[in-house]
Parts: C-alpha cells; sequence; structure tokens
C-alpha cells in the first residue's frame, strides 16, 4: 500500500493556525504586509515630496563664468604650447629646407644652426613664463571667482535644506 499524499504544506501560517487565512497577509514578524489581492482596500498614497524652492540664481554648473575660464585656459595653453612648439618647428623646417643658411657662420666658428639650437632653451623658458603670467593674470582671478561662488551656493544650499526639515 502506498502512502496517502496530503497537499498541505507542511508549515503552520500562524500560531497553531493549520490553513492561510486569505484577504490578509499571513504575519510573519516584522515584515510588512503587502496588497497582493486585487479585492483589497488600496491604501491612500502618502503626502507629495516637498517642493524644492527654485534659487534666485541659475545654477553653478550653467553659469557663464565657467565658460570663460575655459575659453581662458584654452587660449593659455595654446599661447604656451605655439610658443615652445612653433620655435622648435621652425627649426626643424630651418634645418630641413635651409641646410646653407643653417651652416653659415655667425661669428668665429659659431654656426647659425647650433645658434639657433641654443636658442631653444631660452625659448622654452619664454613658454613657461607666458604660461604662468597668463595663468596669474587671466586664469586664476576667474577660477577663485568660481570657487568663492561655490562656496556661496553650498552654504545657501545647506541653509535653504536646514529651513525645509
Amino acid at each position: 500500500m502506498s502512502p496517502s499524499f496530503d497537499p498541505s504544506p507542511p508549515y503552520q501560517y500562524g500560531p497553531g493556525d493549520t490553513s492561510p487565512s486569505y484577504g490578509t497577509s499571513p504575519s510573519y514578524g516584522t515584515s510588512p504586509s503587502y496588497d497582493t489581492y486585487p479585492w483589497q482596500t488600496p491604501t491612500p498614497p502618502g503626502p507629495p515630496p516637498p517642493r524644492h524652492r527654485t534659487p534666485d540664481h541659475p545654477p553653478l554648473g550653467h553659469h557663464s563664468d565657467l565658460r570663460i575660464l575655459r575659453t581662458a585656459y584654452r587660449w593659455q595653453r595654446r599661447v604656451a604650447t605655439l610658443t615652445a612648439l612653433g620655435y622648435f618647428t621652425l627649426f626643424l623646417i630651418l634645418s630641413a629646407a635651409a641646410p646653407g643658411f643653417m651652416s653659415s657662420t655667425v661669428t668665429d666658428g659659431l654656426p647659425a644652426g647650433l645658434l639657433l639650437a641654443l636658442i631653444q632653451l631660452p625659448v622654452t623658458w619664454l613658454a613657461i613664463g607666458l604660461y604662468e603670467h597668463t595663468a596669474r593674470r587671466y586664469v586664476d582671478p576667474l577660477a577663485d571667482r568660481i570657487r568663492k561662488l561655490a562656496e556661496v551656493d553650498a552654504k545657501r544650499e545647506t541653509g535653504n535644506r536646514g529651513l525645509r526639515r
């Protein structure tokens, strides 16, 4: 003889209850109950999230100072790079295209090519000096102004968050 098959689950649904109570969720300690049946009344939605007050000034990411800073930094890089690389490229072109000029002597035993090669180091220093000058004069003041505006925005945001609570 075969054993009988019992389709009921071996666990209990509640304290001392062996059958599920339909229409309500079984309680399993601290887990929340969820609406799982279409005939249950829907729970009313909670209050809408609080609306944030729009700032009186545009956000920092859309500020025109950032575009100005990017442009100033771009020009700074171009001026310094073109100064150093432009002179080096001129030296290479003269070496390839004008060997007669590069081998001509400027003073006693000093060819023009060697003189132009020795001038490469001061030109590189000039490029570094131009980079530093444009950084101090144009780029750094813009960056400082944007940094101060960002600090003011951050303080304003933390102040507004404190008022909303």
